[in-house]
């Protein structure tokens, strides 16, 4: 037995069976040993974007991590973006990043890099195995880091320590540090506060409060306080559809987020943050809420935010009131558009065909603002979106989802600009032949920076401008590339092509992408 022989038995002894990889010549004994191991699940990246994102997508479906397998360095940095929008959604990964052998680092060879200081501003824990001996111990500490926060976590593996031998040992599961009790003193403070300042208030929410039941029972506390509630503008995963109740998310455009904000004078934090904009604007306020809202931390990422809303519902005498804001059936049918397609047509008939517990997997960016609201009365469904703003994740997210759920339909809501950083994923979704429907939103731009000029004043683009920020010369064939990697897939120019080609996707097993030409 070596070290990468004891590495695979930690992970599979803390039921974490999948590894998303994209190894190099310094991973062949952690490869050989996962070779010898049947119970993990091997899926291989062509990107180590795409590592990391598919990482992302399925603890956020399975609530436990996967591991990854990274090349040295430079592949990390590969996969540093969507390590950024892990973190930020608060997901548990843990990399498994390959060195040169410790006594070759004073070569100073061409891979040799400051793995620590590249990892360290994308995972809340970083380890740096010693000897073949300390693998387990640091895969276990990198584990349990993983599960208490949760977050992205990085074990440096040199690969003398994969190859060197260990004694044969028995494996028991790493103990999880449990979530942090509810603070009593914070329940109290939040509900005399729900009190004083009803319908002004509200509960903004994040994380694992965005459940089924979490949000019902802040909706229960909306009901006898009169607050309101919402989500962060970015999330790691929703709870959403028939019978759960119709969250709102804080709006993206910072003008319209200070209106939805404007009344508020007292904001209840659950996991969440104090909503800001996503950039600076001059002449526009940075916070979202009034200068005079008074905030409240109910608990933080790390608490027990499930049971910190039972208790504040309890002190406040909700817990068998009816909930508000609960997600009803449509009344009526709702026409399909005709016609040219426009993004919001697309938007219309994604929510309006979407399949019962569906996965959405959001990356649409500018074009898809809309579908949110409209899936508020669609049946029962998740949805997981791009969480830290760094784009490239909606295509790996959709792979990781459909690891994970397996016997779900995965609809992905990819912008094109933003596909293309990982557009290697349609790949890994033929190869492994996920259940993946692609609906790319082909306005053949940066759809997204064409609105932040006009924020900043700049209403007239010159020729560079549109260079820099138009997708158009040559357009892209999405078609193509898809087919290219063994996807199959269609285009849509009106709104009734798009449906055929949306329904029929969703009729049949297997990756498929559509082109929406918008």
């Amino acid at each position: 037995m070596n070290g990468a022989d004891r590495l695979c038995d930690t992970l599979l002894v803390n039921d974490v069976d999948v590894c998303f990889a994209n190894p190099g010549t310094s991973e062949m004994h952690f490869v050989a040993a996962l070779d010898r191991k049947p119970e993990m699940r091997c899926v291989l990246g062509l990107f180590e974007g795409v590592v990391t994102g598919a990482a992302d997508g399925y603890a956020r479906m399975a609530d436990k991590p996967a591991a990854t397998l990274l090349h040295c360095g430079p592949g990390m940095a590969n996969a540093l973006a969507n390590m950024h929008n892990a973190r930020r959604a608060w997901t548990p990964m843990i990399n498994v990043v390959g060195d040169h052998a410790t006594y070759h680092l004073v070569h100073d060879a061409p891979l040799t890099s400051d793995i620590e200081s590249l990892a360290q501003p994308m995972s809340h824990f970083v380890r740096r195995i010693t000897t073949p001996e300390d693998v387990g111990p640091a895969i276990g500490e990198s584990y349990a880091a993983a599960m208490s926060l949760p977050g992205v976590t990085t074990v440096i593996l040199p690969a003398d320590c994969a190859w060197g031998s260990v004694e044969p040992a028995k494996l028991a599961p790493v103990a999880v540090p449990k979530l942090k009790p509810v603070d009593m003193t914070a329940v109290k403070e939040a509900a005399a506060a729900l009190r004083k300042h009803g319908k002004r208030a509200a509960l903004m929410m994040t994380n694992m409060a965005l459940r089924e039941g979490p949000m019902a029972m802040a909706a229960r506390i909306c009901a006898v306080t009169g607050a309101r509630v919402f989500g962060q503008m970015s999330n790691g995963r929703i709870e959403r559809g028939v019978g759960r109740v119709a969250l709102p998310k804080v709006p993206y455009p910072v003008d319209i987020a200070l209106e939805a904000l404007k009344d508020i004078d007292l904001l209840i934090l659950v996991g969440a943050k104090v909503p800001v904009g996503f950039f600076a604007y001059p002449g526009k306020p940075g916070r979202l809420i009034q200068d005079s809202c008074a905030v409240v931390t109910l608990a933080e990422i790390g608490d027990d935010l499930p049971l910190a809303i039972e208790a504040l519902a309890d002190e406040l005498g909700a817990r068998q009131s009816q909930p508000v804001y609960v997600a009803e059936p449509r009344k009526e049918a709702t026409a399909l558009p005709t016609g040219a397609l426009d993004a919001d047509k697309v938007c219309t008939i994604v929510a309006t065909l979407l399949p019962e517990n569906s996965i959405i997997c959001d990356e649409s960016v500018s074009s898809g603002r809309v579908f949110y609201q409209q899936c508020h009365n669609a049946p029962q469904h998740d949805y997981i979106q791009l969480t830290g703003g760094a784009i490239g994740e909606g295509i790996p997210l959709a792979i990781g989802a459909a690891v994970a759920c397996p016997d779900r339909k995965v609809i992905g809501m990819q912008a094109d600009g933003s596909g293309m950083y990982t557009v290697q994923g349609l790949w890994t979704q033929a190869r492994e032949n996920l259940d993946v429907v692609t609906v790319v939103f082909a306005n053949r731009t940066y759809q997204i920076l064409h609105g932040e000029m006009r924020a900043v004043g700049v209403n007239d683009f010159g020729r560079n401008a549109k260079l820099m920020l138009n997708l158009d010369e040559p357009a892209l064939d999405w078609v193509s590339m898809a087919r290219g990697m063994g996807v199959e897939a269609g285009r849509a120019t009106t709104a009734e092509e798009f449906t055929k080609l949306f329904q029929g996707a969703l009729s049949r097993k297997g990756p498929f992408l559509i082109e929406a030409v918008i």
